[in-house]
């Protein structure tokens, strides 16, 4: 991994200079202002400060394409964007806030613990600086309920690319970057052309109706949409009397469907808005009779495609074992491209169960739910502060 750092007098003319430098494939791990102190405050301007990384195999297939001849090509900032930090926040110099304190204390002791559970290729030779640093990393990730197997994978990839004695500044903004990579773009509900179609699923108690009544809310709110809901949650006892109150707080329309074939009136009627959103039946995911029923209201707005966009999102609880979210993904296989919402934050500790979903069933992780308090306690998930807290850091 290698770790550099360049200034310019606009972010842009930074990472001009690091993907210059670096190559295209470098990411940007933090960018921020620096600000000149004392007299030379007088003269000079402040400057913008980029911290890039790069694993060392990129760097050298980047050198040797440099001894090629030149294409044209335009520099891609995407990636950086989407990945670095606040202009606040310094994660190389804070080291993740309390984590490189915390490393440099557990080593010390570390001789005195050596039945510690190891990180893989535990054969190697314990005098090995990287070794002991990776190992304190693992126990983190295995603490905070990351599988063994996702939690072996991303120290194996760190550990063959680190030079020998490694900084734990390295180590750790390799980690922290592997992990982002990892957890993949947060996919967010927009608002196009056509009217948005919006199915929530999900195991019963996970918390859909309260999910939909916030994400209504955000878009009433703060973007003015004009939003309908639909309910085909006929099974729960006042389940529709919960999203008409939600639904007569924020002033929107609420109808109830009994099948599919009535969700054809309801399409009609709701075309001019600019976002419906279905609450379905909070099912016991092992009803084959229910997840046809749900297959069936899907297929319904999918026959209407050249008039209504849709998207999925199925909706777990963070509380759940990671052998039951197993359970639960394996029986929505065959609903397609669905994201990920996890909710109940707030009654947990240890959110490894987001990256071993992520990287389990492969679809994009979107929002996160922190309470009962609507249109509050929901956001997009935040990788950056996802991964500091996978490492025992603050969000």
């Amino acid at each position: 991994m290698i770790v550099k750092k360049f200034q310019g007098q606009t972010e842009k003319e930074a990472v001009i200079k690091a993907k210059e430098e670096l190559g295209s494939t470098a990411v940007v791990l933090n960018v921020k202002t620096i600000k000149q102190r004392g007299v030379s405050k007088l003269f000079k301007k402040d400057v913008v400060e980029v911290t890039a990384a790069l694993e060392e195999n990129d760097f050298i297939n980047g050198m040797k394409d440099k001894k090629k001849p030149k294409q044209t090509s335009s520099i891609n900032l995407v990636a950086d964007e989407k990945i670095s930090l606040p202009k606040e926040t310094d994660v190389i110099e804070k080291k993740l806030d309390s984590l490189h304190s915390l490393l440099e204390t557990q080593i010390k002791s570390s001789e005195e613990k050596r039945a510690e559970e190891e990180p893989p290729k535990a054969e190697k030779e314990k005098e090995n600086a990287n070794f002991k640093f990776l190992q304190l990393i693992y126990k983190k990730l295995i603490d905070n309920e990351v599988d063994e197997i996702y939690a072996n994978q991303i120290i194996g990839d760190i550990e063959t690319s680190l030079k020998k004695e490694a900084n734990i500044d390295s180590i750790l903004a390799g980690v922290y970057q592997k992990i982002i990579l990892k957890l993949g773009q947060v996919k967010t509900i927009e608002i196009g052309e056509k009217t948005k179609v919006v199915f929530f699923i999900g195991p019963t108690g996970v918390g859909k109706t309260t999910t939909i009544a916030k994400i209504a809310s955000k878009f009433k709110l703060e973007k003015q949409a004009r939003v309908a809901f639909i309910t085909a949650d006929t099974y729960r006892i006042a389940a529709v009397e919960q999203l008409n109150t939600y639904a007569s707080i924020i002033d929107c329309p609420v109808s109830v469907v009994y099948s599919a074939d009535e969700l054809d009136e309801c399409l009609e009627d709701y075309e001019a808005y600019d976002l419906i959103l279905i609450d379905t039946a909070g099912r016991s995911h092992k009803s084959e009779e229910q997840m046809i029923e749900l297959g069936k209201l899907i297929e319904k707005v999918e026959a209407y495609g050249d008039r209504f966009d849709y998207e999925i999102y199925l909706t777990l609880s963070i509380t759940t074992k990671y052998k039951d979210l197993i359970d639960i993904t394996e029986r929505y296989k065959d609903i397609k491209e669905w994201s990920i919402i996890f909710t109940k934050l707030d009654e947990t500790c240890a959110l490894g169960n987001i990256l071993n979903m992520k990287l389990l069933t492969g679809a994009a992780l979107s929002y996160t739910t922190s309470g009962q308090n609507v249109p509050n306690d929901i956001e997009i998930i935040n990788e950056q502060g996802l991964a500091k807290q996978l490492l025992g850091g603050n969000s």
